[in-house]
């Protein structure tokens, strides 16, 4: 199994900079309300995951936008961006 990376945002704690719609415009989006959300992108078109607060949100990064993703999240103001790794040995339970 690869290793993938999953992102969600807590709204709650999003100030609105929109600095990860700069880093990353593949993953990241403003609503009307000013808030950033999570978007993923797959042959039925791109989903918005707009449940405010909650890692059940989680949306799978493409490859190419990883360390986009990753910088986000190191610049974030509100802190509010979450990355979870999915099969990554090392984060796993040991054998």
């Amino acid at each position: 199994m690869a290793n993938r990376l999953w992102v969600w945002i807590d709204q709650d704690l999003c100030t609105g900079d929109a600095i990860c719609t700069d880093h990353a415009p593949d993953v990241f989006t403003t609503l009307e309300d000013g808030i950033a959300y999570c978007t993923e992108t797959d042959k039925e078109g791109r989903k918005i995951f707009n449940d405010p607060g909650g890692s059940n949100e989680l949306a799978l990064v493409p490859f190419h936008a990883e360390a986009e993703v990753v910088a986000s999240a190191a610049e974030c103001p509100g802190e509010c961006i979450f990355i979870e790794f999915q099969g990554a040995p090392e984060l796993g339970p040991p054998d």
